[in-house]
């Protein structure tokens, strides 16, 4: 297909004034309209289209860069790391840019960035990338995708256009929550403009709007997913939320501040006579941990494998793995009633549940669960994340007016909740299980989550698939939200798991072909190669038939 000289389209000027569903390619689907596949497109002259993007116009919008990146010359890039991964990418427009340039209440400039990538060779669809923890970094725009598929067989690499965002602020530090405007932005707005800025230029660079659009995130972004589908409902076709942070503006944060002073409580202390963290579990007593979930649990699906495929249902008491002292992994009996309160979730004083409990599940011995809950520091501060990451988040912007003296080290249970309600309600999601708007105009939910997460309990998850099945009857519901549980799993990919599994075509699968899953292919990428289990779309949970014990397919879902 050769598309129309850009010179010949109407301006992003124009654009931006046009309806959100013309610009998505997919508005408001009536109820019950059969699938529509994306059309695949071609554009005739690349680098003359990416270049005439500079000459388009969007209110608030400032573009720094529409860049041709040649065919084969760039790879995906693994944040943190910066490690090239994947295939070489397509040939692609760069677009990176500013919406919405301010200064702050705190005197500091703002703007929304963001990067997009728009292929030669485009598919018809467009996906959104979530981003994570504090937001405040740009990441390459390729379509992250779900587990440990992750960056390397990313979106862009199938023809998608990707967008994404530093959500309105551009430090991964908390100091953002001190401006009122700057929370917004992160909580949604940022998301809504980015959303929208994306789908007006590649209108104008491919002469035509999606036909269908997407959002994949975890963790942070799997919040930002669950926030579309609730205040923007009409902006995407399928959502997948993993790990989704539904409650982290109040009860997950609770229950890391929690954990960390259950846990510090039963520490021994450093040459300071500061009490370590790192060290209230040993490596060899979380071992003993595991094993104990494996002994008890493991066989309950007919096979003994590893994977306890239903740990929600797996009941452990910590007070059995105390045993004479001198052994290196038995628990005292100090140690064992801090995991006990840790794994039941916070309460106060009277005994009200502050959030939920969590899955006695084997990945709790893996250096992932470690490094949210304990950290690995020996001396000094602790390094755990519900100490570095959540109490900032938590003192800067979790609480009204933040409190930069606050932490999970010091939360009050008592007292401390209630400052958590305003921007709870203002940047949760976890109320809203009507989707009205969401479940209208035909979008599908796909809900995945690691039954080892040790920052959102996926027992939070399954409570909200609870509550959503309740409100619209089982069958109903299943028309457009599925969830999938991945035994072993930890936050968002990793653990001792099946943790390689492709959400973002199940829910191309779906949106376009009609085709519901009902179970994922997942196989094992580091702690378990060779290894395959099908994820069963919940209530379900796979069950051994006999056969290749490594195989999937010797596994059915009931």
């Amino acid at each position: 297909m050769t598309l129309p000289a850009l010179s010949a389209l109407p301006s992003l000027s124009t654009l931006s004034v046009l309806s959100l569903g013309l610009l998505a390619g997919c508005g408001p689907m009536p109820t019950g309209q059969l699938p529509t596949p994306a059309r695949p497109s071609q554009v005739a002259d690349a680098a003359a289209a990416c270049q005439a993007l500079t000459r388009q116009a969007l209110a608030s919008v400032r573009l720094t860069e529409t860049t041709l990146v040649p065919d084969g010359s760039q790879r995906a890039k693994e944040p943190g790391s910066n490690r090239e991964v994947g295939a070489p990418l397509p040939a692609h427009c760069l677009v990176r840019g500013r919406i919405d340039e301010r200064i702050g209440a705190d005197a500091k400039p703002y703007h929304t960035g963001f990067e997009l990538r728009l292929p030669a060779a485009f598919s018809g669809r467009l996906l959104y990338q979530g981003g994570g923890g504090n937001d405040g970094i740009v990441f390459n725009a390729v379509g992250r995708n779900t587990g440990a598929l992750g960056w390397a067989d990313n979106a862009l690499l199938r023809g998608f256009a990707a967008v994404s965002t530093d959500a309105g602020h551009q430090s991964p530090g908390p100091e953002f929550g001190l401006d009122p405007q700057a929370r917004t932005e992160h909580a949604h707005r940022a998301h809504e403009r980015t959303a929208s800025t994306a789908k007006a230029l590649l209108a104008a660079y491919y002469g035509r709007p999606a036909d269908r659009s997407y959002f994949v995130g975890c963790s942070g972004g799997g919040r930002q997913g669950m926030m579309f589908s609730q205040r923007y409902p009409d902006m995407f076709d399928g959502v997948v939320a993993v790990a989704p942070a539904m409650r982290v503006a109040e009860g997950a944060t609770i229950a890391a501040a929690w954990t960390v002073q259950q846990f510090m409580a039963v520490a021994p202390a450093g040459a300071d006579g500061q009490p370590v963290l790192a060290k209230a579990l040993s490596e060899a007593q979380l071992r003993r941990v595991a094993n104990e979930v494996l002994e008890r649990c493991d066989a309950a699906d007919g096979l003994k494998d590893g994977l306890v495929q239903d740990s929600a249902n797996c009941r452990i008491d910590a007070i059995a793995l105390q045993c004479p002292a001198g052994s290196p992994d038995c628990l005292s009996a100090g140690q064992a009633q801090a995991l006990n309160k840790v794994m039941a979730g916070p309460r106060n004083a009277s005994g009200r549940a502050l959030y939920f409990g969590w899955a006695w599940d084997p990945g709790l011995a893996d250096a992932g669960w470690r490094a949210w809950t304990l950290g690995t520091a020996q001396q000094g501060p602790p390094n755990a994340r519900h100490v570095t990451l959540m109490a900032g988040a938590l003192g800067h912007e979790f609480v009204t007016p933040p409190d930069t003296a606050l932490s999970t080290l010091n939360f009050d249970f008592e007292r401390d909740p209630a400052r958590m309600q305003a921007f709870h309600r203002e940047y949760d999601s976890a109320d809203d299980v009507a989707l009205a708007g969401f479940v209208r105009r035909g979008g599908k939910l796909m809900l995945v989550h690691g039954m080892a997460d040790p920052i959102f309990s996926p027992l939070e998850s399954m409570d909200y698939l609870r509550r959503l099945h309740a409100q619209h009857g089982a069958a109903r519901a299943a028309q457009f939200v599925r969830g999938f549980f991945v035994p072993g799993m930890g936050h968002c990919a990793g653990g001792p798991a099946t943790d390689s599994f492709d959400g973002l075509a199940a829910m191309v699968d779906w949106v376009e072909q009609g085709r519901a899953p009902e179970r994922l292919l997942a196989k094992g990428s580091t702690a378990m190669p060779g290894i395959s289990r099908p994820l069963c779309a919940w209530p379900k949970t796979a069950r051994y038939d006999g056969g290749d014990a490594a195989s999937a397919e010797s596994f059915s879902c009931r």
